[in-house]
This record gives C-alpha cells, structure tokens and sequence, in this order.
C-alpha cells in the first residue's frame, strides 16, 4: 500500500510494542487490499459500481448539492423507501466524487470526506430496509456492499473495519439472494470469508461455481475463492494479534503514559 503522507512514512521510525503495532495493522490492510483489488480486475468491477471521482472538487459540490435536496425531501416524508434509497445512492455518489482513483487496477484511497458520506448512505440504507420490505433493491445492495468493503480496506481503526466488512457481508447477501449468479455469489463468498462466516463462504463458493458457464471454469473460480478464503484466515489471525499487542500497549500506558502515546485508541493508522 503506497504512503499517502510523510506522517505515514515516519511512523516506522517507532520503536518496541507500537512499531510491531504499525505492522501488523499494514499487514490488515493489504490483506483487504487484495480482496479489493479482485473485485477490480475480478468478478465485479469496483470501477463500474462506484463510478470514478477524476472529475474533481466541482463534480463533489454539485452531488453535496443533490444530497441536501433529497435530504430536505426525506424530511417531509420520512418514510417514503423510495426516496430513501435516493437519498442513499445520492449520498454514497457523494462519497465517490471525494474517493481518489489512482488506476483501474489500483484500490481507491477513501478520503476522510468521501468516509462520512459512506457513513451516511449506511445509516439511510438501514432506514431504507426498514420500509423496502421483502424485496429492497438488490443494485443498490450491490453498490452499498462494494461501497463498504472498499471503505473497510483504508478504515483508520480495527473496529472500524470489521465493521464496515460486516454491512458489505450483509448487504451482498441481499443482493445475491435476489439475483443469484456467479458475481454476486462468489463476491459474497469473499465477503463472508472476511467476515468470518466461513460455512457461509464456502456455500457460496459451491453456487458460485456451479453458475460458471464450463467445468474449467468452474474450477477456476473455487480455486480462487480457496486463496481468498486462506488469505481471510491471515486476517483473523492478524485482527486477533493485533487486539492483543494493542492490549499490552494498553497495560503499559497506564503504568507509563508517556512511553506509547496514542496507540490505545486502536487506530490502524498507527
């Protein structure tokens, strides 16, 4: 994962418990990383649900704009799923005018600004669920999955993470439950790996598969899916390191405050 600032760069001059914080939190993050980066170049397009933000600051304030009068028509007519899920997709179109776009094969950097609009489409997409029904939407699904997975892999804290891996989990599901085939399926697969779900994941994986057009294929795909499900097991074993280092940081910056400042907050950009 490339340096975004010199910060991130010094941060590796630290010494002891924090700097084997700082590597085990990278190591996190470029197991997300590579789940991102298939979903770019594999079974879904990132790309192509998202949009691309290159079209900079004018394009964010116009979509801000958007936002605040859907916002304003939501508030007269709170329970309306329709325009929740307008508000929704207008928000996180928001977010993805401020996500900055290295290359086609390359995870998006999601800003602290595009991560509030993130935030927001979730806490809307909830109150959408609420009213949708039995059937809500099952684009919108998709995109709110994608969207969240892509924020999970430059999250700032560990919970923060596991969290956001958890909504795209539950939101892919809605989307492959409604429409079944081998990219929604064997996206979810990889949502449920990472999120632990692993007799989940390998379910998906088998409907995956057996939505592939030849047996070729069909291997291919759980072979795939097998590497992602090894490299999900990595990250639970990182997230488990991690907890644990950052507890021991914990103990000892109640014995000695100044000896790790700020690591106790759990912050993956530590």
């Amino acid at each position: 994962m490339a340096q975004k600032s010199g910060e991130r760069r010094l941060l590796f001059d630290t010494r002891g418990k924090r700097r084997h914080v700082i590597r085990v939190v990278y190591a996190i993050l470029a197991l997300l990383m590579g789940a991102s980066l298939f979903l770019v170049i594999g079974p879904v397009n990132i790309g192509e649900l998202v949009g691309n933000s290159s079209s900079g600051g004018s394009a964010a304030d116009v979509l801000d704009e958007q936002v605040e009068q859907v916002e304003r028509r939501v508030a007269k007519d709170p329970q309306n799923a329709q325009l929740l899920l307008t508000l929704t997709r207008a928000q996180i179109s928001a977010g993805n005018a401020k996500v900055e776009v290295v290359s086609e094969t390359e995870a998006p950097t999601v800003t602290p600004e595009a991560r509030e609009d993130f935030e927001a489409a979730g806490e809307t997409w909830s109150r959408y669920l609420k009213q949708a029904g039995d059937e809500p939407s099952a684009t919108a699904a998709q995109l709110i999955a994608v969207t969240f997975f892509q924020a999970a892999e430059s999250s700032t804290t560990l919970n923060e993470a596991v969290e956001a891996v958890a909504k795209a989990t539950q939101a892919q599901k809605i989307a492959a439950e409604q429409n079944p085939n081998l990219n929604s399926l064997s996206t979810l697969a990889i949502y449920q790996f990472f999120n632990g779900e692993y007799a989940a994941g390998d379910k998906s994986t088998k409907q995956a598969a057996a939505k592939a057009p030849s047996k070729a294929e069909s291997k291919n795909v759980e072979k795939q899916l097998a590497e992602y499900r090894k490299n999900s097991k990595a990250f639970a074993k990182q997230k488990k390191e991690l907890s644990k280092v950052q507890s021991q940081v914990g103990k000892e910056q109640l014995q000695s405050p100044l000896g790790f400042g700020g690591t106790s907050g759990g912050s993956l950009s530590e």
